[in-house]
């Protein structure tokens, strides 16, 4: 027989009460007639009738006496009972917690006790007993109130139907009632076990890992939409029943199945303890993969769906149930994303990089306000004499954890939380100073005109006509002086608020460069139409014309540039060479036509103080 009460029995040498001879005195389990009260007969006749079985019990453990029901329960005549250990009958020395709280009621120190144990009945079958071990009135417990060690009532109830009923209901709560698969509950207390049990080392190659293949159906939704939450249930149960299969035939290790289950919705989920490692895993993802393809009949219809699954295997010891969820959850929004139908394993690096993301978008907003960024500015040189022209501000991030972040790492960031509008206000603000700043310091050479990229969603949230106007009285710089460069699929298609904004702003004096164009949609004939001054041709075809250091130049990329530039010039626009390294490019663009330069040949984006350097300087390389 066993108890639910955790813990040891007592340790060798411990003594235990057990049955000897009688003690020298003895007292009545119940009162004589002079002690007042109802008859005692009365209780006897009560307590040897009830079919609740019951022992009156003394302070050493021993059995006074004992009714029939109580005999009946231990296969035993009620009268060889008498004497007998309690706890040895019952077996309460199972382990110490109980064989302690039940020695405690015996000394007076306790006021009751309560176990539940499993007893085997005479007749073979296993049951469930509630144990209940109470003092009885000292009155009832020592004859004539005579002084005297007290006594306790000990009762047994029979709660095996009670248990199965709770059975039943736990596991009504802990199953899905749709695919009859574990539902999250029992999924996630399953995890915690495994992943809270000591750890353990026998030497299989499995010891102390853990995998978790968490997938989700593609495209469950129309499936539900179409033909109806009853067709969808039962596509449900059969990939219930298909996922049990593989798992069952990727089989058991160390004695124990993988747990299938399944989390809400269309997620489901496999856990495999002891995993043997990634490779096991990724097995099992190809064949469910495999198993989920193949059709489904049901009621007449002929169903083909797909799966999306992450894959996650990695050591028990400092794993905690939230952070492999997490990664799980993460590896599945990577195989949706990379096309899904597919199985995806996770990689720390890919989720540093994410997590980095995310980190970057929580601070993104707040590190403005902190004054957190700065402006570097790169040279836009004229082709035909060398001369500084001009300069593109470019932003910088001198983050507090991540040190100085070019704009690449966080500007499509700020374009999808809107922070953009925040951030491109600031930086149009500060480069129109610092442009005003060099025309104040070198009044006798000709101004720099300053270049400002401006994403598509400052001029949809924001009022970007309303903001330069402001930024330009403010700083006294003139329009002509200001050139905004937003990219080719920015404006190309676009209509109503841009286009309107664009023209605003061209109409003010402002010149509109189309950046990194000829990788958008090169609308030649809608180009025509917008109030554009400048093209900035993409690095892609200007690496194209390298002859040196062993590159191979693309006669292709020669002819397109030069009949970009002939077109660009009769629509009246000027060129912008992006990307020129080397003075081979440089000489092969200035012979096309175009009219400014900008790349590592001239300079690198560098601060304010170097650029107030190069005005009235001689022309630079190239």
């Amino acid at each position: 027989m066993s108890g639910t009460s955790e813990g040891r029995g007592p340790a060798a040498g411990t003594p235990r009460y057990s049955a000897g001879p009688p003690t020298t005195e003895r007292h009545a389990p119940w009162p004589s007639a002079g002690a007042g009260g109802p008859e005692p007969h009365g209780y006897r006749a009560a307590f040897l009738a009830a079919t609740l079985p019951m022992a009156v019990v003394d302070h050493e453990g021993l059995v006074v006496t004992a009714n029939e029901a109580l005999g009946g329960l231990l296969g035993r005549s009620a009268a060889t009972l008498a004497s007998q250990s309690a706890a040895d009958l019952l077996d309460l020395a199972a382990d110490g917690r109980t064989w302690h709280a039940y020695r405690e009621v015996l000394h007076g120190r306790r006021s009751r006790f309560r176990c539940t144990h499993r007893l085997k009945h005479p007749d073979g079958r296993a049951l469930w007993a509630e144990v209940t071990v109470v003092p009885m009135p000292e009155r009832e417990a020592c004859a004539g109130g005579g002084a005297g060690p007290g006594r306790v009532l000990l009762s047994v109830s029979d709660i095996s139907d009670r248990r199965e009923l709770q059975k039943r209901l736990r596991h009504l709560q802990m199953h899905d009632p749709v695919t009859r698969l574990p539902n999250r509950t029992l999924f996630f207390e399953r995890l915690s076990a495994v992943l809270e049990a000591p750890p353990y080392d026998d030497g299989s190659p499995g010891g102390g890992r853990v995998g978790l293949c968490y997938l989700d159906l593609d495209g469950f939704k129309a499936v539900n939409d179409t033909m109806g939450h009853r067709i969808g249930d039962r596509l449900l149960a059969a990939v219930a029943t298909r996922l049990t299969d593989c798992a069952a035939q990727d089989g058991p290790h160390r004695g124990g199945a993988h747990l299938v289950a399944r989390l809400g919705g269309d997620e489901f989920a496999i856990l495999v303890e002891d995993s043997a490692g990634t490779q096991q895993l990724t097995d099992l993802a190809r064949s469910v993969l495999a198993a989920l393809q193949q059709p489904f009949d049901l009621a007449g219809h002929r169903l083909s769906v797909s799966a999306s699954i992450g894959v996650v295997e990695r050591a028990v010891a400092g794993t905690s149930a939230t952070g492999l969820m997490q990664a799980a959850d993460t590896t599945l929004y990577w195989a949706k994303a990379d096309g899904k139908a597919r199985w995806t394993v996770f990689d720390p690096e890919r989720n540093a990089h994410r997590m980095t993301r995310q980190t970057l978008s929580s601070t993104l907003r707040p590190a403005v306000e902190r004054g957190e960024f700065t402006i570097e500015y790169q040279p836009l040189v004229g082709m035909a004499d060398g001369i500084v022209r001009g300069v593109e501000a470019l932003v910088r991030w001198n983050h507090p954890q991540f040190g100085m972040l070019s704009p690449n790492r966080f500007v499509a960031i700020a374009e999808e939380d809107g922070s953009i509008v925040q951030l491109g206000r600031w930086v149009l603000q500060s480069a129109c100073r610092q442009a005003r700043r060099w025309q104040l310091e070198h009044p006798a050479d000709p101004p720099l005109f300053i270049s400002v990229n401006v994403a598509v969603r400052q001029v949809w949230d924001s009022d970007l006509v309303t903001d330069v106007a402001e930024i330009l009285a403010e700083t006294g710089l003139d329009p002509s002086l200001l050139q905004l460069e937003l990219t080719e699929s920015a404006v190309m298609g676009s209509a109503g608020q841009p286009i309107q904004a664009l023209r605003s702003l061209s109409e003010m004096g402002v010149r509109i460069a189309i950046d990194d164009f000829g990788t958008g949609y090169s609308n030649l004939a809608y180009l025509s139409r917008l109030p554009v001054s400048v093209l900035k041709l993409d690095g892609s075809f200007v690496r194209g014309f390298r002859y040196d250091d062993g590159a191979h130049p693309s006669p292709a990329d020669e002819t397109i540039v030069e009949a970009m530039v002939q077109l660009a010039h009769r629509l009246g626009l000027t060129v912008t060479a992006e990307c020129v390294e080397t003075a081979g490019q440089a000489e092969r663009l200035r012979r096309i036509g175009c009219d400014t330069g900008q790349g590592w040949l001239y300079s690198r984006a560098v601060a304010p103080e170097r650029i107030g350097e190069l005005i009235g300087t001689r022309p630079m390389q190239g």
